[in-house]
């Protein structure tokens, strides 16, 4: 039951403590899912759900609940003159006692939205909340975006316009959330002449470009059907039960379990990888045209 509740806080004299924190938030809990753009490749939704949210499907499922999945539904959307065709892509399996998720896509440039709820047995599908819509930019290495909200900061507005932050009809739910984790205000909707650009006005690198990264790629197989966990989070498998992970690689030692578990949960193999990034940024050389 404790995976299957999606709730993300506990109300306390009509204010929530999120994430078990017991710091009290100024802003009344409520329902809202926020979809952020990482790279061309993966999204992030990030999630805040009552627990009168969670009940009220509770009761509309009646004995569908015992059954039920928590899962993020993944839509494709139209381009912006027709924003209300979507497209299922694929339903995410999800649990309890997170409030983020990151999801893979494919396809760049696209237009995405999810949905989280709950999936029933006879695959009747039970919302809670909608996203806003975001764009997948083309691959290019020069305007990567950044992995985490510290680094984020240095790059806020192009992300922000990115995942729909300009979007009229995207709601107010993004931009609080920005303003919340950045602590600004958002800035205000580009000019639409200057629209075309906005990707090449907010670039801060136009002088000499220059970003270097790295991703750990885990790969493997498995029995097909069997449950594969990397650090604690459920893993996609294909069809012939091999898989492939994209993980962050920062700065740092990171210990990363792999288990694999039999489909009756009698056999189980763990695998732990061990990895330790160092990067050095050697000063910048600036010479003097010569003439």
């Amino acid at each position: 039951m404790q995976n299957k509740d999606l709730s993300t806080g506990i109300l306390v004299a009509g204010l929530a403590i999120r994430g078990g924190t017991g710091q009290s938030e100024t802003s009344p809990h409520k329902d809202r899912i926020s979809l952020v753009v990482r790279d061309s490749y993966w999204l992030q939704a990030d999630w805040e759900i009552t627990r009168a949210a969670v009940d009220r499907v509770r009761v509309a499922m009646s004995e569908k609940w015992h059954k039920a999945q928590p899962v993020l539904r993944l839509m494709a959307v139209g381009d912006a003159g027709s924003n209300r065709a979507e497209q299922l892509i694929r339903d995410i399996p999800i649990h309890g006692g997170v409030t983020n998720w990151y999801i893979d896509v494919d396809q760049p440039p696209s237009r995405f939205r999810v949905v989280i709820g709950y999936l029933a047995e006879n695959e009747r599908f039970y919302p809670l909340c909608r996203s806003n819509i975001v764009s997948t930019p083309k691959p290019d290495a020069v305007n990567r975006l950044d992995r985490h909200w510290r680094d984020i900061a240095e790059d806020y507005e192009r992300i922000y316009s990115l995942s729909g932050g300009y979007d009229a009809t995207g709601g107010n739910e993004l931009k609080e959330l920005f303003e919340e984790r950045l602590q600004r205000p958002m800035p205000s909707r580009p000019d639409d002449n200057s629209s075309s650009d906005t990707d090449a006005a907010l670039d801060r690198h136009r002088a000499l470009p220059f970003e270097v990264d790295a991703e750990l790629i885990v790969f493997g197989s498995t029995t097909p059907g069997a449950t594969v966990l990397l650090s604690g989070e459920p893993v996609k498998l294909r069809d012939d039960g091999t898989f492939t992970v994209r993980v962050a690689l920062p700065d740092k030692r990171q210990v990363l379990p792999v288990i694999a578990q039999s489909r009756d949960s009698m056999k189980q193999r763990t695998t732990v990888i061990a990895v330790e990034r160092n990067t050095k940024v050697m000063e910048a050389v600036d010479r003097d045209q010569a003439f």
